[in-house]
């Protein structure tokens, strides 16, 4: 009788497997979106949620896009300038003896950082894809690169922008849980390889001739017409990224504001005004409030939708800060746990993926997901307790 239910179970699973199987995949994204539509035109009001949705992105790519597309032209401009005139090789120099100890990589892997910090998390792809570079690590060293990499991207960016609301010492700290985080993503990344791979803590990821060959391309070029085109050169590229950030700001900031807002302060009302939402992720951050104050020092619920959308875009992520500011919720402290964790992850839910699968290691995704997860969290941490520190010594 036991085997004959259990049977009849078995054989009630297939069927339903097979019923959700063939229904067809557009049916399940129309069902998800009419439910958030739904769920947000219930308590808003659908016209007051459109004309919401509207203004807010509207606000979004005039009032944050723009000025975040100026910063990266200018820093852009900036990083370009350094790799002319050598200040990206010193600096690598300057670098190279932290990377062993600390990181478990070769000397080179410094350049990588430096390139990150004033671009962003591909840059340690195009760098990885130059067998030059590549020949001086080990698989599981090489693989780490993508944790490593992705902890400085956009980190100029992530620090003019801080600077630029007025903060000072508060992204310096962040940038201290940014470096700390990347030492344990890294780390983390390198025994998980190893763990599932034990020959390549003895493999190099390509051919090793036990030196980088340099190649450099001496132009006669006036100073000045050098100082032209790096700025150029560099500003156009700032152009790029800041176009490429306009998806994940307007779309992705729109929602969390939405989800993290509430109706009009001075009416109680949604009136369909810009920044107005239903408050679902401060709700939902108060069930654990306790946890968001004590790891990250959080006065306020609101506040965990910055970590939130930093996993996804960290550009959409620094899009929430002036509304934050606005409404009374930024203190240096969340500034300086900002900082770390918009630095650290900079996106890498959706650039990881990318990032290995160029690399030829697709299938290890999972684990440095997890790598760098616990890593920005570490990082967080980290700049919350050294600026509680900083703030008694001072």
């Amino acid at each position: 009788m036991a085997d004959k239910d259990k049977s009849m179970a078995g054989d009630g699973r297939k069927q339903r497997g097979r019923f959700f199987s063939s229904v067809p995949s557009g049916c399940i994204c129309l069902l998800a979106v009419f439910l958030l539509f739904w769920l947000i035109g219930q308590k808003m009001g659908v016209a007051q949620m459109l004309n919401t949705i509207m203004h807010t992105g509207h606000d979004l790519l005039l009032n944050t896009v723009f000025y975040l597309m100026a910063i990266c032209v200018i820093t852009g401009a900036i990083g370009r300038l350094f790799v002319e005139f050598g200040v990206v090789s010193l600096l690598e120099k300057i670098l190279k003896p932290l990377m062993k100890p600390l990181f478990n990589l070769p000397g080179v892997a410094s350049l990588g950082a430096v390139m990150t910090f004033l671009s962003d998390n591909p840059a340690i792809i195009s760098l990885s894809q130059d067998k030059r570079f590549s020949a001086y690590f080990k698989k599981f060293q090489y693989i780490s690169l993508t944790n490593f990499g992705t902890a400085f991207g956009m980190g100029l960016l992530v620090m003019v922008f801080m600077v630029g609301q007025g903060f000072f010492l508060a992204p310096v700290v962040g940038f201290v849980g940014a470096f700390c985080g990347c030492i344990i993503s890294t780390r983390l990344m390198q025994r998980f390889v190893i763990k599932a791979y034990p020959n390549y803590a003895h493999e190099y990821a390509v051919e090793h001739d036990g030196a980088v060959a340099e190649e450099k391309k001496v132009e006669e070029k006036s100073t000045f017409i050098r100082i032209l085109n790096s700025l150029l050169d560099g500003g156009k590229t700032g152009v790029d990224v800041g176009i490429a950030i306009i998806p994940g700001v307007v779309i992705i900031s729109t929602l969390v504001m939405i989800l993290t807002f509430g109706p009009d302060a001075a009416t109680g009302t949604y009136t369909g005004a810009k920044y107005e939402g239903i408050e679902l992720l401060p709700k939902l951050a108060q069930k654990i409030d306790f946890i968001f104050e004590w790891l990250f020092g959080f006065h306020d619920p609101h506040l965990v939708a910055f970590p939130i959308t930093a996993l996804g875009a960290v550009g959409a992520a620094l899009g929430l800060i002036p509304s934050f500011i606005d409404s009374g919720w930024i203190d240096g402290n969340a500034i300086a746990v900002f900082t770390a964790i918009g630095m650290c992850w900079s996106g890498y839910l959706s650039t990881h993926t990318a990032m290995l699968d160029s690399m030829g290691y697709r299938e290890l995704t999972p684990k440095a997901i997890l790598a760098h997860t616990i890593g920005g969290l570490c990082a967080a941490i980290v700049a919350h307790w050294l600026f509680v520190l900083c703030s008694l010594a001072l």
